[in-house]
């Protein structure tokens, strides 16, 4: 189960209503972006970045033939 919540004078207030019983305990984790370290988003950009640019380029693959061989069994 997933809450969402935000911080109101200090307080943290639900944003929706919950079925939990009054007394229930939770526990919140703070969400800051990814779990990337700093090195691995350097390592995915750089890779995106390849991807696009072999798009560009006219090197890639279309999802739906290649799929259609494999299914194919060719």
């Amino acid at each position: 189960m997933a809450l969402k919540a935000r911080v109101e004078n200090g307080h943290l207030k639900l944003d929706e209503p919950t079925n939990l019983p009054d007394g229930t305990e939770v526990e919140l984790v703070i969400r800051d972006g990814d779990l990337l370290s700093d090195e691995e988003r350097l390592r995915l950009h750089s890779s995106l970045d390849r991807a696009f640019d072999d798009e560009d380029s006219g090197r890639f693959v279309d999802t739906q033939a290649f799929l259609a061989e494999v299914r194919a069994g060719t």
